[in-house]
């Protein structure tokens, strides 16, 4: 071993471990230079694994206590045998390998051990993993016929949940590759630790994240998902989303006659396989969705997944799949869900769809949509936020007659209204009809018609005003809001605070009522967007597991919806700024930019909010092409503490269309130069 390493600092997982387990090494015993998947891995290559046999009995492919810990020594890893036993029973307890008999911890002595196998997908005889396919009859092609998963009758094959498999249609091959990675079918759970660090409850992005951050500094993790691995983000928001909006981008700039005129093309006979266009975006997401695969938690980053719903027993304890699992920290990442307005019939149809009624009319959220293969030839949108408006644009752009639905007459209640307005006059522009009038959505029903293959609704609203007015369309996506589940999880329990429509009460440090347990994502914050989720599992992995006083508070959050025109945002609204003092806004419309022009994306500006006498950036607002990029250098400004003057000075490329936020600095640094000659 070379000495002059003995006394660097641990690894990070084993200053962990001795600061949770309390165990005592010398600092000099452990080569800091080994972290624990190389422990592991020089541990499991060296160790001899065979057959043994203890008073006429056999023990299958197991190795000798006092036989480990030689090799623990004669590796380098410790360089005593004292300090071999402690790490030993530190992979014991991470579940590495147990006592035959699970009798005995780790000794220094004639006692048998076997690597713990279980944990994972099942496999078949010939060694190949159980898959979703091997329960699903093979897709029909010959037919228009519906897909339906069809379930073995034999009673020796894995349990299967319905509902899992029956929130993906169709299950073609990228939805069950989807499904093996984010809910095996036969997956297997782990055995409970004695006492894990971190129960993590949910695996959405601040789940995933908070299991993942928690693993990598060592400590015992483990994560429990009821649903899909991955989340809305993942399943039903932010990458399937993104995938119909880049088909709907392409074919409106080949169908776009004017814009393309003028730039002398011309093209003919352009038409939309929306089919296909489903298909591609099934394909991408079951392509990313190895990074939030339960196999590569468990296997990759030493994660125990449970599949199946959890629920607290008391303080320091929840239950899952008939386990308890005992932790000294909890954290629930649970997240939201869509939300039913109060329109009478809408929730007996509703169910009726989801149930695969026959003749029930097609009413989805984020959580269904991207389950359709046809194109509904008249498609309405309940919610005129992000999520409504994505969606609605890219069905117009599809073809689809769309109309979208709302209150208080306007779009984006919560962005300015001047940069709600060029959207709404963009989307209209393209087709899409608004009626942001609504007094009361008053009932939806079948007609009893049908188009083509879509049953045919009626819904009545009254408008402000006291109009009644009816519509007929053939999709309804209610995209109204999001309520947390924080439902069935017996809170009460764990002395865990909640409302309802809040959901998890937490401080700003994200730890809820009953100390020790934490709450990240949907389920406890106003701000509902993935990356908020992900630096929420950041703050909670610093608070909850070593001394970090990080506050929710201090994030500098932006946002942007990706319709085109996108719309982005960071800080504070100039409405907010007001009760801090006066405030000197300044603002350079794309029209000005020279690479807007040569683009032909001319819509929209850069505005920033400063306070006056100070070029510190109190917040920002983009509304053109590319916003969501362009709002991250704003971010990081602001994050760092520069101010717009600071920008200002930064040379970026010509031509950009960032240019517009150094021109906006320019301009604020103008109006604050006076001449001294």
């Amino acid at each position: 071993r070379r000495k002059e390493e003995r006394n660097q600092q641990f690894t990070v997982e084993f200053c962990f471990w001795f600061f949770w387990g309390g165990r005592e090494m010398s600092s000099d015993s452990v080569d800091s230079g080994i972290g624990i998947d190389e422990i592991v891995s020089a541990f499991k290559t060296s160790v001899v694994v065979k057959d043994r046999k203890h008073m006429l009995k056999t023990y299958k492919k197991c190795f000798v206590g006092s036989e480990a810990v030689d090799v623990l020594v004669r590796e380098d890893i410790v360089s005593n045998r004292k300090d071999a036993v402690a790490v030993g029973q530190l992979m014991l307890d991470q579940g590495i390998f147990h006592h035959v008999l699970r009798e005995h911890q780790f000794e220094d002595a004639k006692l048998f051990y076997q690597f713990t196998e279980g944990h994972g997908e099942k496999v078949t005889r010939d060694g190949s993993k159980v898959s979703w396919s091997d329960f699903i009859k093979p897709v029909t092609k010959e037919t228009d016929e519906s897909l339906q998963p069809a379930m073995p009758a034999s009673a020796a094959t894995p349990e299967i949940d319905f509902n899992i498999s029956e929130q993906l249609a169709p299950l073609d091959e990228h939805n069950l590759r989807l499904l093996d990675s984010v809910h095996p079918s036969a997956w297997q759970d782990p055995k409970a630790k004695p006492k894990y660090h971190m129960v993590v409850i949910g695996a959405g992005t601040g789940g995933l994240v908070t299991a993942a951050g928690s693993a990598g500094v060592g400590a015992r993790v483990a994560m429990i998902e009821k649903n899909l691995l991955g989340g809305d983000c993942l399943n039903y928001g932010c990458v399937p989303s993104k995938a119909l909006i880049s088909a709907a981008k392409a074919y409106h700039s080949v169908t776009n006659q004017k814009g393309l005129t003028e730039m002398g093309i011309t093209v003919e006979g352009a038409t939309i396989d929306f089919g296909k266009v489903m298909e591609r975006l099934r394909r991408l997401r079951a392509d990313i969705a190895h990074n939030d695969s339960a196999e590569r938690f468990a296997s990759k980053l030493g994660v125990d997944v449970y599949l199946g719903h959890a629920k607290f027993l008391d303080k320091n304890t929840v239950e899952v799949n008939g386990q308890k699992l005992t932790f000294a920290r909890c954290t629930i990442a649970t997240g939201g869900s869509p939300r039913l307005p109060d329109v009478s019939g809408i929730k007996e149809l509703f169910e009726a769809y989801h149930k695969k009624e026959e003749g029930a009319p097609t009413i989805v959220t984020n959580e269904s949509i991207f389950n359709l293969t046809e194109l509904p030839p008249r498609f309405a949108a309940i919610g005129n936020g992000a999520i409504g408006l994505e969606i609605a644009q890219s069905m117009t752009r599809f073809g689809s007659e769309t109309t979208v639905f709302g209150r208080g007459g306007r779009i984006m209640a919560k962005e300015d209204e001047d940069i709600a307005k060029i959207l709404q006059d963009q989307m209209a522009s393209e087709g899409t009809n608004f009626e942001l009038g609504v007094e009361k959505y008053v009932s939806l029903k079948k007609t009893g018609r049908t188009n083509g293959s879509y049953p045919e609704m009626e819904m009545e609203v009254l408008l402000k005003g006291g109009q009644s007015k009816t519509f007929l369309f053939d999709a309804l996506l209610v995209a109204a809001g999001r309520t947390p589940n924080v439902g069935n999880l017996d809170l009460e329990k764990a002395a865990v605070k909640y409302d309802k429509k809040e959901g998890i009460l937490v401080n700003d440090r994200l730890e809820t009522s009953s100390k020790g347990i934490f709450a990240v994502g949907d389920c406890c914050t106003a701000y509902k967007f993935t990356h908020v989720a992900d630096f929420m599992a950041r703050i909670v992995i610093r608070n909850s597991l070593f001394f970090g006083k990080d506050k929710f508070s201090k994030l500098i959050i932006p946002w942007s919806t990706y319709t085109e025109p996108e719309v982005a945002h960071v800080g504070l609204y100039e409405q907010d700024i007001a009760k801090k003092g006066q405030v000197v806004t300044v603002q350079k419309d794309f029209a000005d930019n020279d690479r807007a022009i040569l683009e032909g994306e001319t819509v929209g500006f850069v505005r920033i909010h400063t306070l006056k006498g100070s070029d510190k950036i109190l917040g920002a607002s983009i509304i053109g092409a590319n916003a969501g990029n362009l709002i991250s250098e704003l971010t990081l400004a602001m994050n760092a503490g520069y101010g717009l003057g600071s920008v200002a000075s930064v040379i970026h490329p010509y031509p950009t269309q960032a240019e517009a936020i150094r021109a906006a600095g320019d301009l604020l640094n103008k109006n604050r130069l006076t001449p001294t000659v």
